[in-house]
């Protein structure tokens, strides 16, 4: 796939994805600029290219963890905790296609939310200005929305984690993903 196509198929997710953790929208623009400038270089580097969008998303990871480093606007440790934290197996793009049956069944407003910030491309302060609804409002609701998935996600695909909570192994039984 060339750099070209990734980019169509990339660019208004991976700057949600930055957004979302970065919050200047004109750093977001330059990071998403850098990891395409990364693809790019490195797309000799992927050998599996059914790994290509778990590839993309760990570039893109490891962009943002770069950039907080350069600005040492806080310790890289909380950076990238805070990053793993949030590229949990809810936001891991490897489940993706597994946990987006359980997005659509969530209520509208919850969908919504991780619609457009998790998955999609705001950051959670722009959705909550979108909706006109405060800032930490938003948060609480996101925050609800991926625990609701990862409810109906753990016990559709009876998920075992280690004692980190990461994904360890997962059998689908009677489940539609």
């Amino acid at each position: 796939m060339t750099t070209e196509a990734i980019w169509k198929d990339f660019a208004s997710q991976l700057l949600g994805f930055i957004k979302a953790r970065v919050h200047s929208p004109e750093n977001a623009e330059d990071i998403l600029q850098d990891v395409f400038i990364k693809i790019h270089q490195q797309s000799n580097h992927l050998n599996d290219k059914t790994k290509l969008t778990s590839w993309i998303y760990q570039i893109t990871r490891n962009t943002i963890i770069d950039f907080y480093r350069k600005k040492k606007i806080t310790s890289s440790e909380n950076i990238i905790s805070e990053i793993s934290e949030e590229v949990s197996p809810l936001t891991d793009f490897k489940f993706i296609h597994c946990l987006m049956p359980f997005v659509k069944e969530l209520p509208k407003k919850y969908r919504e939310a991780l619609e457009k910030t998790i998955y999609g491309e705001f950051s959670q302060k722009e959705y909550a200005k979108e909706i006109n609804l405060s800032y930490s409002a938003t948060k609480s609701r996101v925050q609800r929305a991926r625990k609701m998935v990862k409810e109906l996600f753990v016990s559709c695909c009876n998920v075992k984690t280690d004692s980190y909570g990461n994904v360890i192994s997962s059998r689908h039984d009677n489940c539609n993903c």
